[in-house]
C-alpha cells in the first residue's frame, strides 16, 4: 500500500524535488500547497498520512499550519523541511506536533533516511 503525501512549500523546485524522490519510495503525492491556507484546505480533502512542511511561507506559517493539521488529524505525520536549522525553530515545530526535521538544502539521501526514520523503517517496500 502506498503512503498519501502532501508536500507545503513556497518553493517549486523543492515540491518537485520532493515529489520526484518520494515518489520512487512508494509514496503517492496527493496534494501540494505553496502556503499553509492551501495545506489545509487540501488536507481535509486529501486525507494524507504524511505531510512535507515548510515554515516560512506566505499567509500562514509552517507553524500554525502544523497545528491547524493536527487539529483536523493528530495522526498525521509531519516532517519539517526548512532553511531554518536554529533549534528554537525545530523545536517549536516539534512542540506543535511534526515528528521530524529536515534541514535545507538537502540531498536525495537525507530526505529518504528521513521518511525512513519517520514511518520507522516502512517507506522501502
Amino acid at each position: 500500500m502506498s503512503i498519501k503525501l502532501m508536500i507545503v512549500d513556497d518553493s517549486n523546485i523543492i515540491r518537485s524535488k520532493i515529489t520526484r524522490t518520494l515518489g520512487e519510495h512508494h509514496m503517492e503525492v496527493v496534494a501540494t500547497a505553496a502556503n499553509g491556507e492551501e495545506a489545509v484546505a487540501q488536507f481535509a480533502r486529501t486525507k494524507p498520512d504524511l505531510v512535507t512542511m515548510d515554515i516560512t511561507m506566505p499567509r500562514m506559517d509552517g507553524i500554525e499550519c502544523i497545528r491547524a493539521l493536527r487539529r483536523i488529524n493528530s495522526k498525521v505525520l509531519i516532517l519539517v523541511v526548512s532553511a531554518l536549522a536554529d533549534k528554537a525553530t525545530a523545536i517549536q515545530a516539534l512542540k506543535e506536533g511534526a515528528q521530524g526535521f529536515l534541514c535545507k538544502p538537502f540531498s536525495e539521501t537525507d530526505l529518504t533516511e528521513a521518511m525512513d526514520e519517520l514511518l520507522g523503517g516502512t517507506s522501502n517496500g
